[in-house]
């Protein structure tokens, strides 16, 4: 995410640091930069030229010009002012009589459906009981792939099939709701291809009935300066209450997050970072600025590790490393928590300085999740005691666990190896020849 606006602003940073005072004439080239990278990562002009004016304004005062470091003093500056212009963060008003309705509003492909079902269950994770609305009655399959959500998550879905006005339907889908006891409905409405009347006029008359608490936009976040004029069109006409934003793990360029957020002055509330239903985050502004600016996320991989690991499990775990013991159902068990975690490339990029590290490297998922799976049949494929004692695997065991695992005999000795080496690390740390295990994270 904002991999080439990350990228950029990093090189005009380690530009400025070489200077050991900030003249004016610095400010105005690094400013010239600034403007030049964020016009390529799709954010609107105006937005572009406001921003500028700002850091143009603090970064020629007189606390920059005497820094020691005036690089550090204009990053904070254009952290400082990232921030602001992304906005205070935006959270779910509820309030007034249950049950309480959002309304999912947007384009067709921007991924309404699915941020419906990933907000349900979101929702469903802080206590609420939410129901589903299928209220898109045009596009093929629609109702569907709401009703299959619904299954997968366990979540009520209302749905009617055939030609029934949508404001009816989500009338009735309120009304069943509130008979159910849940105290939350979301309505996934109709989108089109683009903005229109006849789809305004219907956005309307489902707002006028059903009176919604929120009003979200959901829109694609690599779909560049059309998004603004997205975000605007949606807003004038049925009053946005605020944004989400799907497919914010492929966006390379980031544009679209900063835009939305200024010209409309709606919050952005979530982020979609995936296809998974587990995949949506709350958005926080200071932490997506650091991102932008290479800095890390750590405050997210923290939050992200706390829900992958059972307190428990992980005080289990830290016993069993403070012994030395840790055999292939351990290393089994820390590779599955570590997938929940998320894609590999997003978890590097919340690591302060590991963007700069991997300069140049890509990280391929899919490569890497086929490799976890391939571990994770290797592990399987041994007995128990072949996992409790690794040593007992002879040269017939490897062939019999490379058969049934589909692997080959050397990538099962490339893994026996990689868990001797971490087996003679513990033992290291055990007789204290190594300090600092407590800092160790609980996976590898």
């Amino acid at each position: 995410m904002f991999e080439s606006l990350s990228e950029k602003l990093q090189g005009i940073f380690n530009r400025l640091g070489k200077h050991g005072v900030l003249r004016e004439e610095d400010v105005k080239a690094v400013l010239r930069e600034i403007r030049l990278a964020l016009l390529e990562a799709d954010v609107n002009y105006k937005v572009v030229k406001d921003f500028t004016a700002r850091v143009r304004e603090q970064a020629v005062g007189e606390e920059v010009s005497r820094a020691l470091n005036p690089a550090q003093q204009v990053v904070k500056i254009v952290h400082g002012e990232l921030v602001e212009t992304l906005g205070a963060p935006g959270r779910l008003e509820f309030t007034g009589a249950a049950p309480y309705v959002i309304m999912l509003v947007g384009l067709q492909g921007s991924g309404k459906t699915t941020t419906g079902a990933k907000l349900a269950r979101y929702l469903r994770g802080k206590g609420r009981f939410p129901v589903l609305v299928a209220a898109d009655t045009y596009r093929p399959a629609a109702i569907t792939q709401l009703e299959v959500l619904g299954r997968q998550l366990d979540i009520p879905v209302h749905s009617e099939h055939g030609k029934v006005a949508p404001p009816d339907i989500c009338v009735r889908g309120v009304q069943a709701a509130k008979a159910r006891g849940a105290d939350v409905v979301i309505l996934d409405t109709a989108g089109r291809l683009q903005i229109d009347d006849a789809m305004m006029a219907e956005l309307a008359a489902i707002r006028e009935r059903v009176h919604p608490v929120e009003v979200l936009l959901v829109a694609d976040a690599m779909t560049g300066q059309e998004a603004v004029n997205i975000a605007k069109g949606f807003h004038d006409r049925v009053g946005l209450t605020g944004l989400i934003l799907t497919k914010v793990d492929g966006d390379a360029r980031g544009g679209a997050a900063i835009s939305m957020r200024a010209v409309t002055g709606v919050p952005i509330k979530f982020l979609g970072m995936g296809e998974k239903l587990g995949a949506l985050e709350l958005f926080h502004p200071d932490r997506m600025a650091s991102r932008i600016l290479g800095m890390g996320d750590v405050l997210t991989l923290i939050e992200k590790t706390e829900i992958a690991f059972d307190e428990q499990q992980a005080a289990r775990m830290e016993h069993k490393l403070r012994q030395g013991q840790f055999d292939l159902d351990d290393f089994l068990e820390q590779l599955r928590q570590v997938r929940k975690m998320g894609p590999l490339g997003e978890l590097l990029g919340m690591v302060p300085g590991m963007n700069r590290m991997l300069k140049g490297a890509e990280v391929d998922e899919a490569q890497a999740e086929r490799q976890l799976k391939r571990v994770e049949a290797m592990i399987l494929s041994m007995t128990p005691q072949e996992r409790r004692n690794p040593r007992v695997l002879n040269g017939s065991r490897k062939r019999r666990v490379a058969r049934g695992s589909g692997t080959t005999v050397q990538e099962i000795n490339q893994l026996l190896s990689q868990h001797r080496q971490m087996h003679k690390l513990l033992k290291r740390m055990k007789k204290g020849k190594m300090r600092g295990l407590s800092s160790l994270p609980r996976f590898f």
